[in-house]
Order: structure tokens, then C-alpha cells, then sequence
């Protein structure tokens, strides 16, 4: 059988009929709020602070934070495609997916909130079990509001086009608000003062206010026009098709490496500052730490992220752009291993960060385009809808790859020689470095060659990937 976007008369079936049509910037507004709460906000503090919050501040050891790390990966394989299967078979009348954005927006940032909240336990099994079961309910919050924000992209129009302007303005809105979470974060640490843990647990509540609002105002702001086209009851089948999908199979591992590429260098970098260039680097009136250097990230993917779909009309096809798009990533990552590694030399660093942020701001939005591929192609071969359990994997791949890297850059930290644990007498967090050259060979080894070779990675697989729109 033909993969590509051609499929013959005789495999489609009828695809969701349209309510309506036209687009308004008003609505693309408000699909960008949504992953400028989820994205933006939760997922981009997760990523970049959580591993050194819960090794350094809230003071679980590497090895509890790696495992905890894998466990909710464990807890996403099955929570995510049955949140997708769900999403699917709802109705409203806010229709099949906004409801959940709707509805879940106020436990999201509370319970996001919370995870950054440190309990004075005396007892680090208390501590323990509080950061697992409030971690574990973090990602069951996100997957019942992300898995159908995702899926609202295959409802609100069936022009390619539209997806693709859809999907631009999504990665620009959570650019744009992560640009905002991580050049303010260490400004609004010095404005709250007090203790670390004091100061995560009062941005927890900020942060966990606008996360909430945001996930609302997508909610309320956009609209689905196609009605999916439902199985008559619920069935496994749509889970055993996914692997006969070859389309997601491949779509599907180049979203877990796009999420290993970036996880690794944000998981990382806070410990880069840390450990070699320093904790902070004043620039003039510029304070540079961790978040504020990956910020310069952030905006570049903006900005890059806008022009993706100019990009890839320009290229041909979006396999295309993506492909080039990764050869960029892969290229730049490379580079910045052979900088020096000296707080001197930061605006160098600085520099090879914006660059391999080109790469990622293109082919962020083509990621999700694609999906809405994946599942029209799913519904003409299938005869029914399947969008929000396709989408699903998407955000599965999401959590996964973030997830995954973050242990693992626990686990080779651990390995080089980076030991952290609780006093049990105080309850402090206590740091014991065994081989600092070591470890700082590893931080510049994840940040760098690591993440390489996944991009190395994600050209393979786009060679492969079927779909050649």
C-alpha cells in the first residue's frame, strides 16, 4: 500500500465533516495560550529546574530522582494513548477536546503549584513519597489537558495551510512564554528573597496562576469545526492499528528525539552553570544564569518558529525542512563541545545556543502539522476517527523524552561522580562531588556530542517517514 498523503479511492473513508470555515487571529491567539501555559510555563520549568530542584533543593538523592523520573514514563505509556482514546469519545457542548482544557485548567496550576512547594519533613521517606505522588499527578494533570489541546488541531480545519499557521503560532506562543519564564525566573527569585525552597514554592504559585488562565483562555478562545467521525463503541482495535500506522511509528520516534535532543541540554544546563561557568555572570545590568541562558534559546525558536511555514514552502515539503532543520541542530551542538569552557567566553556560548535554536524553532511546528497528518491518514485507512489518541502520542513523546533525559542525566552525573542526599538529622540537602573534572566532562558531553547524535538520529528516521506533503 501506498504511504504517502495519495491514498486510493477505495482505502479512504469519508473524512470529519466541516461546521463552517475561517480562521481568525483571534483564535490562533488563543490556541497559542495553550501551549504558552503547558509548554511555556509547566513544561519548560520542569525540564529546566526540575532536575536540580528536586537533587539540590528539595533534596531527594540522584538515584530517587532518576527513578522517579522513570517511573512517571512508566505511568505516561498507558495514561496518555487512554487519554487520547477518552478525548475522543466526548461530547459537550463545548465539543469532543475543549472541555478538558476547560475544566482542568484550575487542577493544572494548582497541582503544578504544589510539586514546587518543599514540606518541612523531618523524614526523607515523607519527602519522598509527597515529590512521587505529586509528580505522578502532575503528569496525569498534563496529559488531560495537553493530550486534547493537541488534538484540537485535527478539529479546527481541514486546510493544510491552516494547520500549518496553526501549528507556527502554537511554538510561538510557547517560545514567547518561555522566553518570558526563564529570562524573569531569577529576577522574580531576588524580588521574593528568602531561602531557595521559599522561592520556588512562591513562583510555583505565580507561575501555577498563569498556567491555569492561559489553559481557560484556549478553552474559551477557539473553536472545533469538524466532527469526528467516532467508533460506535470503545475497542482495542484503534491501539493495534497505531503499529500498523507506519506513518506514526516513524513520526513517533523522531517526537521522543526531538524530546531527548532538547532534554538533555535542558536538564543539564543548570548544572553547567553551576559547576563551570559560575552560578551567576553579570553582564552590565544582565544577570545570565541558567534560565536566562537558555532563554536566548527560547526567543531565537520564536522568532524561527513563526517563519517555519514560510520555511518549508520554500524547501518543498515539510520531511524536507525537518530534515535540514536537524542537520542545523546537529552541526551546532557539535561546535559548542570544541568552545572554551570559561564564563569569558559566554557570549560565544550565547551565540552557538541562538544558532542551534534556528533548528529547533523550524522544526518544532512542523512536529505537530505532521501528527494532524498522521491522523488524517489514519481516518481515511481506518474509516473512523483516531486524532486525540494520535495526538496522545505526541505529548506521550513529549513527557517521555523530557523525562528520560532528565534521568538520565541524573544517572551519568551520578556515574561521573555527583552525589546528593538529606541530612537526616537537619533535613538539609547535601552535595558531595568525588571527581569534579569528571563531572564537568560529563555536563559538557550531555550538553553537547549527546544531544548530536540524537539529531544524527532524527534524520535517519525523517529519511524513512512516509508522508511526503
Amino acid at each position: 500500500m501506498n504511504t504517502t498523503s495519495n491514498t486510493s479511492a477505495k482505502q479512504s473513508a469519508p473524512l470529519p465533516q466541516r461546521e463552517g470555515s475561517g480562521v481568525s487571529l483571534f483564535e490562533k491567539i488563543g490556541y497559542a495560550l495553550g501551549d504558552a501555559a503547558a509548554g511555556g510555563i509547566t513544561w519548560k520549568v520542569m525540564s529546566i529546574a526540575f532536575p536540580v530542584f528536586f537533587t539540590s533543593i528539595f533534596g531527594l538523592t540522584v538515584a530517587d530522582t532518576a527513578l522517579l523520573m522513570l517511573i512517571a514514563r512508566l505511568f505516561d505509556v498507558v495514561t496518555d494513548p487512554l487519554m487520547g482514546s477518552l478525548a475522543d469519545r466526548t461530547q459537550s457542548k463545548w465539543g469532543t477536546y475543549r472541555p478538558w482544557l476547560i475544566y482542568g485548567a484550575i487542577p493544572f496550576g494548582l497541582i503544578f503549584a504544589l510539586l514546587l512547594y518543599t514540606p518541612g519533613f523531618e523524614s526523607y521517606t515523607a519527602k519522598r513519597i509527597y515529590a512521587y505522588s505529586l509528580y505522578l499527578l502532575m503528569m496525569a494533570c498534563y496529559t488531560a489537558v495537553n493530550v486534547p489541546y493537541g488534538s484540537l488541531l485535527g478539529v479546527m480545519t481541514d486546510d493544510d495551510n491552516e494547520k500549518n499557521q496553526f501549528s507556527a503560532f502554537r511554538m510561538v506562543g510557547a517560545y514567547a512564554m518561555g522566553f518570558i519564564t526563564l529570562l524573569s525566573f531569577p529576577y522574580l527569585q531576588k524580588m521574593v528573597g528568602g531561602s531557595e525552597q521559599h522561592q520556588y514554592a512562591v513562583l510555583g504559585v505565580f507561575f501555577g496562576v498563569l498556567a491555569a488562565a492561559g489553559t481557560l483562555a484556549c478553552g474559551l478562545m477557539t473553536k472545533e469545526r469538524l466532527k469526528p467521525v467516532r467508533a460506535e463503541k470503545f475497542s482495542f482495535r484503534p491501539f493495534a492499528d497505531l503499529f500498523k500506522n507506519k506513518p506514526w511509528v516513524y513520526l513517533t520516534l523522531i517526537g521522543i528525539c526531538t524530546n531527548f535532543f532538547n532534554g538533555f541540554r535542558y536538564a543539564v544546563a543548570a548544572y553547567m552553570f553551576d559547576y563551570i561557568l559560575g552560578k551567576e555572570i553579570t553582564m552590565g545590568g544582565l544577570i545570565i544564569n541558567y534560565t536566562v541562558f537558555m532563554m536566548f534559546g527560547e526567543a531565537t525558536c520564536m522568532v524561527f518558529g513563526g517563519l517555519s511555514p514560510k520555511f518549508t514552502k520554500m524547501v518543498g515539503s515539510k520531511r524536507k525542512a525537518f530534515m535540514l532543520s536537524a542537520a542545523i541542530c546537529a552541526f551546532f551542538s557539535v561546535l559548542f563541545f570544541f568552545m572554551p569552557r570559561d564564563p569569558s567566553a559566554i557570549w560565544l556560548l550565547v551565540a552557538i545556543v541562538i544558532l542551534t535554536s534556528v533548528g529547533i524553532g523550524l522544526y518544532s511546528p512542523l512536529l505537530w502539522s505532521m501528527y494532524a497528518d498522521v491522523a488524517d491518514y489514519a481516518t481515511e485507512k481506518n474509516g473512523t476517527s483516531s486524532t486525540g489518541l494520535i495526538f496522545s502520542s505526541g505529548t506521550m513523546a513529549q513527557k517521555f523524552g523530557t523525562a528520560i533525559s532528565g534521568s538520565l542525566v541524573a544517572m551519568l552525573l551520578g556515574a561521573a561522580g555527583f552525589v546528593s542526599g538529606t541530612d537526616p538529622g537537619t533535613g538539609e540537602t547535601i552535595i558531595t562531588i568525588t571527581d569534579m573534572e569528571s563531572v564537568k566532562s560529563m555536563i559538557w558531553l550531555i550538553f553537547s556530542i549527546f544531544p548530536a547524535i540524537i539529531a544524527g538520529i532524527i534524520i535517519l528516521l525523517t529519511l524513512k517517514y512516509p508522508i511526503r506533503k
